[in-house]
């Protein structure tokens, strides 16, 4: 293979090459990603187009990838600094999607540190171990989550063992390809429907009008109907969205005893605040039989919910690029509540799509989220499938009720 490009190259301009090669790789590694977008889930050309961008990586010049990794990074995160416009910093929009496919650049850029197939194959099975500025939205198995492969390390090992090895044979070069039909899906964990009714209310709130106070009537009116209309229609849980209720639930007593009262004729899982003291918390208030609990928020979002950069310069980057809003606090461990007999695990928008939240005995998780932060983009989709690969991996059912696109039972 080395030798065709190298041959392809005599004929072209090599940056232009590289340009192309790159920008290719990048679009046949991100295809699933926008099929799924646009509502097509088409199996045979995932994995196809899975196996031709992992082999090119594997394969092409040292340029190519690091331009190949630019446009993964662009394709998949050009939305990161959509949210910024709400912190009054939407400037910075255009600089943070530019870092962002600076360090996916830099991420698979350590492919280019080599020519060797077999130290690339290496390195790339390495890079999905590995979460650049503490954010794992980019998972290489990923790829593989709708179509003949699993998702499992193994596979992804099986899978860049059975494309490098033709490299290193002369006779019966491309024999190692058959050892993917040992990293083929045959089948995933049991992932059972929990045995009640459960409503999942999806809102559609523009991000900027969520929080003005002149709007918290109508959208209080809006969450009561929604409950009432799971009364009548005999569900046993309503699931509402992360943050629906625009404010510190705890410091709104009448709020909190009318969901108590409509708690004795179903269970109400929904998305608010909570603040004690000086302390500020992202977290789902639980209602169910006259009684509340809250479960706070474990995984924080990194340059959302908090800054993970040393100590000595986060408190001004916090202040002055997000008026202190990214400094919410956490949970210690994962939060498991009851309804009905049925026990949940309970996920708040990001930390639904990190491992942490599916450790432990977990069969059924209520995930909530808010989506409008990110309007309009790929983000939903792209959280979708990797609830979806957390789930099949870990044997789970997830009940996710989303504000602008998400609401969905994920298997």
């Amino acid at each position: 293979m080395v030798e065709k490009l190298k041959n392809i190259k005599i004929k072209y301009n090599p940056i232009l090459f590289d340009l192309t090669v790159g920008v290719i790789v990048s679009l046949l590694f991100s295809a699933f990603l926008y099929l799924e977008n646009f509502g097509f889930t088409i199996k045979i050309l995932n994995t196809i187009f899975g196996i031709l961008s992992l082999a090119l990586l594997l394969y092409i010049p040292k340029r190519a990838v690091l331009i190949a990794g630019f446009f993964i990074g662009l394709l998949w995160f050009y939305w990161i600094g959509y949210s910024f416009k709400y912190n009054g910093v939407g400037y910075l929009s255009p600089i943070i999607t530019l870092i962002f496919a600076t360090v996916y650049m830099l991420f698979f850029g350590v492919l280019a540190l080599t020519n060797s197939v077999a130290l690339r194959a290496v390195f790339l099975f390495a890079l999905s171990f590995f979460e650049p500025v503490d954010f794992n939205w980019l998972q290489i198995e990923l790829l593989f989550v709708d179509s003949y492969f699993g998702v499992f390390k193994y596979q992804l090992a099986i899978i860049l063992l059975a494309l490098s090895a033709p490299n290193y044979i002369k006779t019966y070069r491309y024999l190692p390809l058959l050892l993917l039909f040992f990293a083929l899906n045959f089948n995933y964990p049991i992932q059972k429907d929990a045995p009640l009714k459960i409503k999942l209310v999806a809102t559609d709130i523009n991000q900027d009008q969520k929080w003005e106070r002149e709007n918290l009537a109508l959208t209080i009116k809006m969450i009561f109907s929604e409950i009432s209309s799971a009364i009548k229609e005999n569900y046993d849980v309503v699931v509402l969205p992360e943050s629906v209720f625009p404010f510190y639930m705890n410091e709104a007593p009448a709020v909190i005893d009318k969901l108590k009262v409509l708690s004795n004729e179903i269970a109400i899982v929904t998305g608010s605040l909570l603040r004690e003291g000086t302390k500020h918390y992202n977290v789902t208030y639980i209602f169910n039989e006259g009684n509340f609990e809250v479960a706070k928020k474990l995984v924080l979002v990194p340059f959302g919910e908090y800054i993970p950069l040393p100590s000595f310069i986060k408190k001004y980057v916090n202040d002055v690029f997000f008026a202190g809003a990214s400094d919410f606090k956490t949970a210690t461990e994962p939060t498991d509540f009851t309804i009905k007999g049925v026990k949940f695990r309970n996920a708040i928008c990001y930390e639904a799509t990190c491992k942490e939240i599916y450790e432990g005995d977990v069969d059924f998780v209520v995930a909530t989220s808010n989506n409008a932060w990110f309007y309009p983009s790929i983000e939903p989709t792209l959280q979708k499938l990797l609830m979806r690969f957390y789930a099949r991996k870990n044997g789970v059912t997830i009940y996710h009720s989303a504000n602008w696109r998400g609401t969905a039972i994920i298997k």
